[in-house]
């Protein structure tokens, strides 16, 4: 089981929460039901892999090139709970978050451990696409905080300065990554096997840094050096969704050049989830900036970005069920067992 297979539940929750504000609520509901059934499937066979492979699931998490692709279960339990509070369930979206912090918090230090104590990595080619999914894990603690910041009671200024600090944090990291990732794509070879849809995480964590600055710009707090903040927060913001923006032509580039010039397959990998991801994840941040910055024309490109996410999310979900339909053949044929490479 490819330990980043949280993603599936972040694209299913994104592009729904993408519909549910844009006002088209059965596609959300759709998308949610979905999600309902997904995130505990995924929490169980995670689970059973912990208990029947350990030492599968120990080498992934020593892996610098798989360590951060744990971060997906933060950020799926996030969006989950992002699509609770939007229905009105305060309470499961709380469990949810409490949950996504213990988790960060744990495979925040661990990474960094990783990436500091292994010795077998000396070059920068380990570094790739998914290491930016520790940041996405980080902005979606800001995504669900701020709107329940109330729900702490006399804790509610602790929490808005966690969110503001976690914001904070996940726009450090991304300076970090994004340079060592740069380094990587500009100065050193790279193949088509390795531009894979997991360097669409790039653009996809400038996009939730977006949106987390756009909730944050929404969702003020009642503390004098918070609100000093917000014309540091506005402008961060705003660079980070053309930032973003600006990487969407470039990363179709490198699509065409994997798939048309070396003619890569396209197959179905788990990894497709975090290309979608990122779509339905702009599509959001659009949305939300043009409401924090009341500046309504930019929502055309929401509307637009939502249509590519659902289409993406309906191929990628066609590819899972085709392999998982081979796969299923494959172990009811003599001699052949099912298999999970």
């Amino acid at each position: 089981m490819y330990p980043g297979y949280f993603a599936l539940v972040m694209a299913t929750g994104i592009v729904s929460n993408a519909f549910f504000f844009l006002g088209h609520d059965w596609l959300s509901d759709a998308l949610f039901a979905v999600a309902v059934v997904a995130f505990p499937v995924l929490i169980v066979a995670t689970a059973l892999r912990v208990l029947v492979w350990p030492r599968a699931v120990w080498r992934d998490l020593v892996d610098p090139r798989l360590v951060f692709t744990f971060f997906t279960f933060v950020a799926a339990a996030d969006v989950f709970g992002l699509q609770f509070h939007l229905r009105g369930h305060d309470h499961a979206a709380l469990v949810l978050w409490l949950v996504a912090l213990a988790s960060w918090l744990w495979l925040g230090y661990f990474s960094f451990a990783v990436l500091t104590f292994d010795e077998s990595q000396t070059g920068a080619d380990v570094v790739h696409g998914g290491w930016l999914i520790a940041i996405v894990g980080t902005e979606s603690l800001v995504l669900l905080g701020a709107p329940l910041a109330s729900q702490f009671g006399s804790f509610e200024e602790t929490i808005f300065v966690a969110v503001y600090a976690l914001w904070g944090i996940g726009i450090v990291f991304y300076g970090i990554f994004v340079t060592l990732f740069a380094y990587r794509i500009f100065f050193l070879r790279v193949d088509a096997a390795e531009m894979n849809p997991l360097f669409w995480v790039v653009m996809g964590a400038a996009a939730i840094a977006t949106n987390a600055g756009s909730t944050l710009i929404l969702t003020k707090p009642d503390l004098a050096f918070l609100l000093a903040m917000q014309p540091f927060v506005n402008g961060t913001t705003l660079i980070l969704w053309a930032w973003a923006t600006w990487w969407i032509p470039l990363l179709g580039i490198f699509g065409v050049w994997r798939h048309l010039v070396r003619r890569y397959p396209l197959e179905y990998t788990p990894t497709y989830w975090s290309l979608v991801f990122p779509l339905g994840m702009y599509a959001v941040a659009t949305f939300r900036l043009s409401l924090a910055s009341d500046f309504r024309p930019i929502e055309l490109f929401s509307e637009i970005m939502v249509w590519f996410a659902l289409a993406a999310w309906l191929l990628t979900m066609g590819g899972l069920l085709r392999a998982s339909l081979l796969r299923l053949r494959a172990g009811h044929t003599p001699g052949r067992g099912l298999g999970l490479g």
